[in-house]
């Protein structure tokens, strides 16, 4: 579990957001692909996420996100620019989907809070990254919110 309020982010905390499942040899990769996340969820809550999703997003990647609507890179940046902070977040259950030497699509159950005590953004997230020219860049990010009782 992430939390932006932490002042480090310990090991121990990472080792417990992983999925069971994800086979020890991804391990390497699979913290490789959260720390990108927690620097992104970290950028979202300090109002710098417009130059880092800008930096990191392919020429042609996409956000599919919860409200129904998708943005490129771009509208990403544009959308970032005047977005209220997060205050803070969370990231468990992540597995990785290898999709090849050079891609993989990491998959985690997020929660974000902002200010004012509304409940969290609560949704399953997967991103999938590609590595060009030895760094992983952020082609697609999906947010599915989780279904709520009743």
């Amino acid at each position: 579990m992430a939390d932006h309020d932490s002042a480090d982010h310990d090991s121990a905390a990472d080792a417990a957001a992983i999925d069971d499942a994800t086979p020890a040899h991804d391990a390497d990769r699979i913290e490789e692909l959260l720390a990108l996340e927690r620097r992104g969820w970290d950028s979202l809550c300090d109002s710098t996420g417009d130059r880092f999703y800008g930096e990191l997003m392919t020429d042609d990647g996409v956000m599919v996100l919860a409200g129904g609507f998708t943005l490129d890179r771009d509208g990403v940046r544009r959308s970032l620019a005047d977005a209220p902070p997060w205050r803070r977040f969370e990231l468990e259950n992540a597995a990785l989907i290898p999709l090849g030497s050079e891609a993989a699509a990491l998959r985690y159950l997020g929660r974000a809070w902002r200010e004012g005590g509304e409940p969290p953004f609560e949704a399953w997230m997967t991103s999938t990254y590609r590595r060009i020219d030895g760094a992983w860049r952020l082609a697609l990010y999906t947010q599915t919110p989780v279904a709520t009782e009743g």
